[in-house]
């Protein structure tokens, strides 16, 4: 596949990553987990994807996410939100925000519910990101600006609805090989005569080794080179909000499948995919920098690890499903029929909901505490017993 050639500050951008991966592989005698690679390709600071200034959202970025699409996506999802604040307390958390557009649609939609929260804050360790997203929030909603900000860390302690759109599938992963020697996890290795990266195996280890020999078992997997990514980052990250939230909900969506589908037989190949200008490749090692890298994720690790720290699976549903019972068709038919503008959303309303669009691949799971009444998008049809 032929793929747009970058400018030449760009390239410039991906040779210093370059230079800086490979010092830290030398600094580790040669060779780095995939996990360590990803982590540096997109959130080395001031260098990877997500901390360098580049544009990723939207039609003059790499991909297009939902709440980009229509500010359908966010009315959607302002009652989940209002019934998690009256719950428990009048604040929302988002991480990764993207450009803001989210944000700006949702506190809207909540204004117009009479629902505003006291504060809401915005996730995210990019200069560059917290910059868009305080431009699209003075452009969409300047009165409502002053109610939110940015945070460096997770807080101590939080009340309200934390909200992640497509946040889990950027988190690191690790990538396993099983082979009839045994199991191996896939790293990186710089090859100075050809000037690129490559693959190199080693036997996995610790934590990795036991994760794998459960997958193995588990989802009969065959040691005849099945390949796959294990993603240790992701619930590790979901799990932490447990002794952090004292009362309320995580609401994620993302791309994904329950463990069983996610390790089916016939994905041997794993999930792992590359965007690069609104182009889908499989190399990791293309432009690093340039190139956003992610995986899918399996929600039934996310959905253990988050109860074994002690918080209730609430709803898991496909996008498409969840969006139905949320009132995306309620919000659609408040724009005049027929109108240009209820054309536009239609159409986009045909995106987020069709099962060969977003509305089968992408899922949406809520955890949380003392929330004890079904949120709006759960209410029916839920596919908990699926994970």
């Amino acid at each position: 596949m032929s793929l747009p050639a970058p400018t030449p500050d760009a390239l410039a951008h991906s040779q210093r990553l370059i230079a800086a991966i490979v010092a830290d592989i030398e600094a580790q005698g040669g060779w780095i987990g995939f996990d360590r690679y990803m982590e540096q390709a997109l959130y080395a600071p001031g260098l990877g994807y997500y901390s360098a200034g580049a544009r990723k959202f939207g039609a003059a970025g790499d991909f297009v996410t939902a709440p980009e699409l229509s500010p359908l996506f966010a009315q959607s999802l302002a009652p989940l939100a209002a019934q998690v604040m009256a719950a428990s307390a009048p604040h929302i958390i988002e991480a990764g925000a993207g450009t803001g557009r989210l944000a700006a649609d949702l506190l809207a939609a909540l204004e117009a519910l009479g629902q505003l929260p006291e504060s809401y804050a915005i996730l995210d360790l990019s200069p560059d990101l917290r910059q868009r997203q305080a431009e699209t929030l003075a452009a969409r909603v300047p009165h409502l600006a002053s109610r939110v900000v940015w945070l460096d860390r997770l807080p101590e302690r939080f009340s309200g609805l934390v909200l992640g759109n497509e946040v889990l599938d950027a988190m690191p992963v690790h990538l396993v090989a099983w082979r009839e020697a045994g199991i191996f996890e896939r790293g990186v290795v710089w090859q100075a005569a050809e000037g690129r990266f490559a693959w190199s195996e080693r036997p996995a280890t610790g934590k990795l080794l036991q994760r794998a020999e459960a997958l193995a078992e588990e989802c009969t997997i065959s040691p005849a080179g099945y390949i796959s990514e294990i993603g240790l980052a992701a619930p590790t990250w979901t799990a932490s909000w447990a002794p952090i939230l004292a009362q309320g909900a995580l609401l994620l969506l993302d791309y994904g499948f329950p463990r069983q589908e996610f390790y089916h037989p016939q994905r041997g190949g794993g999930t792992l995919m590359c965007h690069y200008r609104h182009h889908a490749h499989p190399d990791p090692f293309h432009l690093p920098g340039l190139t956003d890298i992610t995986a899918h994720v399996d929600f039934t690790a996310v959905a253990e690890a988050a109860f074994a720290a002690g918080l209730d699976v609430l709803g898991y549903l496909p996008q498409g499903p969840f969006l139905m019972d949320a009132g995306l068709l309620d919000a659609l038919a408040r724009l005049p029929a027929g109108s240009p503008d209820y054309l536009k959303a239609a159409a986009m309303v045909q995106k987020l909901v069709q099962p060969h669009e977003m509305g089968e691949l992408f899922k949406v799971i809520a955890l949380g505490k003392g929330i004890d009444s079904p949120l709006p998008g759960f209410r029916r049809g839920d596919r908990s017993h699926t994970l």
